[in-house]
């Protein structure tokens, strides 16, 4: 069987290199690419997975949004990864009300191939700064906390995922488990 290449989309944030490491470490093929790479050349890598990193501002996220409304295969987007997708489908994106890094409690509402095994709640490392304030028409709420309703997403048919919450930090619980699930939804995919 063929050993699984996740790419990992550089927003310049400060996580960036733990994505790829926690990824790496979890025993997938990884690469780390400039968010300004181009579309054939990305898929030249044959990627079964991208995962959009955090990163300091949408006015620094290059063309993700090309990314995610060209390339079909697994997408999870990690922080402003996360609002890079909603804004990319219609949602709004604004300051949140509790500011920076905090550990949040998130409640899981849709257990699905994603947040399985999550729930029905886990403590997450998150920045507030930025968040979804209304997630885009044809997506799944997934998790939401006291401080941000749209905590998680998914698309209802592409396998697009986002998360407010750093899973490759370890202040967040499981969160191995949760890139594992995505691993398994890019091997099924």
């Amino acid at each position: 069987m063929r050993e699984q290449k996740i790419i990992v989309i550089n927003n310049y944030g400060q996580f960036c290199h733990l994505i790829h490491r926690a990824v790496r470490d979890l025993d997938m093929d990884t690469k780390i690419i400039a968010n300004t790479t181009p579309v054939d050349d990305i898929l030249d890598e044959g990627p079964d997975g991208l995962i959009l990193s955090g990163g300091p501002t949408m006015e620094r996220a290059g063309i993700c949004a090309e990314y995610v409304e060209s390339i079909d295969i697994p997408i999870l987007g990690i922080c402003l990864g996360h609002q890079l997708i909603a804004k990319t489908f219609g949602g709004e994106i604004g300051p949140g009300t509790s500011g920076g890094y905090a550990d949040i409690e998130v409640e899981i509402i849709d257990e699905d191939e994603l947040l399985k095994g999550l729930g029905p709640k886990t403590s997450v490392w998150a920045s507030h700064a930025d968040e979804v304030l209304s997630m885009p028409e044809d997506f799944i709420q997934l998790a939401r906390s006291n401080v941000c309703e749209y905590e998680a997403m998914r698309h209802v048919d592409r396998p697009i995922f986002g998360v407010q919450w750093h899973p490759e930090v370890a202040h967040t619980e499981k969160g191995e488990k949760l890139l594992m699930n995505f691993f398994e939804i890019c091997e099924t995919y």
